[in-house]
């Protein structure tokens, strides 16, 4: 397969920028190296600073590249647009100007990517992996959130970064009915998808027939894996999807309920070429285990036949 693997700082419990137990960002392109990654994503706004000589000096003592920027957001609200707009901004003047990783033969798009999700609203959150549940936004909602979207994919492509729109547990873009709704009102032309095995397992569907489905949409890959005893144990509680995964719900590549044998099956026959990042949410107080647990993860996906 012509696929590379990559990490991501949530592997080190990075999820909130605010969160006083995260470890430094130095802290983890060192240990992503030492896991043997080329390349790790920039992680949410403000983690790793935007200061092109200071992260360009990091990324080549560890001889490490960003595959991805995110933003991991409430899309939704008319307040924070012009915030998300300003954080396209500075992610794209700065992801474009650090050290590129290499175009693999057959990949649709070049690195950097801009991964955008929805994030922030607590009616969402609690109901994360549950469709029956979840509130659904009205046609007004709805269309405010494709316009904004909209407009940050607009922003990311005018600074030649393609933007891959990614459905995240606990968000408005999270179940079968929002992806198709989405994909159908937002065009390939303007943004790809960035498809999560984890998120769609937890949100009940299934990972090979969703790859599948959008093959021709499938710009980027996100890899993680689930632990099934906690996460049927989240999912019977009022409990925010980042508790659940604080308390373990996500486990390393290979020891969850994900079938990655059928997974890469899936990838090849569609012919994805290109790069996939491993995530596993934990707490960050857990972060003296992230490198044993990436570690496990990429010598199992090297064990069925990917490349890192």
């Amino acid at each position: 397969m012509g696929i590379k693997i990559c990490g991501a700082p949530c592997c080190w419990g990075v999820d909130d920028v605010n969160n006083p137990y995260i470890p430094s960002w130095e802290r983890v392109l060192r240990e992503a190296h030492e896991a043997g990654y080329r390349a790790i994503e920039l992680g949410p706004y403000g983690y790793i600073p935007i200061d092109i000589p200071r992260v360009t000096e990091e990324l080549n003592r560890n001889q490490i590249a960003i595959v991805a920027g995110t933003i991991f957001d409430d899309v939704l609200s008319e307040e924070n647009y012009p915030n998300l707009l300003k954080q396209v901004e500075d992610i794209c003047s700065l992801i474009t100007k650090l050290p590129p990783l290499p175009r693999e033969p057959g990949q649709r798009w070049a690195t950097p990517y801009m991964t955008v999700m929805d994030w922030g609203h607590d009616e969402r959150d609690y109901a994360a992996g549950h469709p029956g549940r979840a509130p659904r936004l009205d046609e007004k909602g709805w269309h405010q959130l494709i316009s904004h979207f909209k407009g940050l994919c607009e922003k990311a492509n005018s600074y030649g970064v393609r933007p891959v729109l990614h459905p995240h547990c606990g968000g408005y873009i999270e179940f079968g009915d929002e992806i198709d709704r989405l994909a159908a009102e937002i065009p390939n032309e303007l943004a790809g998808f960035c498809l999560d095995t984890g998120h769609l397992r937890y949100a009940g569907l299934d990972p090979v027939e969703w790859l599948r489905k959008y093959k021709d949409r499938l710009d980027y890959v996100h890899f993680k894996d689930i632990d099934e005893k906690v996460y049927e144990d989240v999912l019977s509680r009022h409990i925010r999807f980042f508790d659940g995964c604080h308390e373990g719900s996500m486990c390393p590549i290979g020891k969850g309920i994900i079938d990655y044998k059928a997974v890469s099956d899936v990838l090849q026959e569609i012919g994805y070429n290109g790069y996939i990042t491993i995530e596993q949410e934990r707490d960050p107080r857990d972060a003296d285990n992230s490198l044993r647990e990436v570690r496990a993860s990429v010598e199992y996906l090297k064990g069925v036949g990917y490349d890192i």
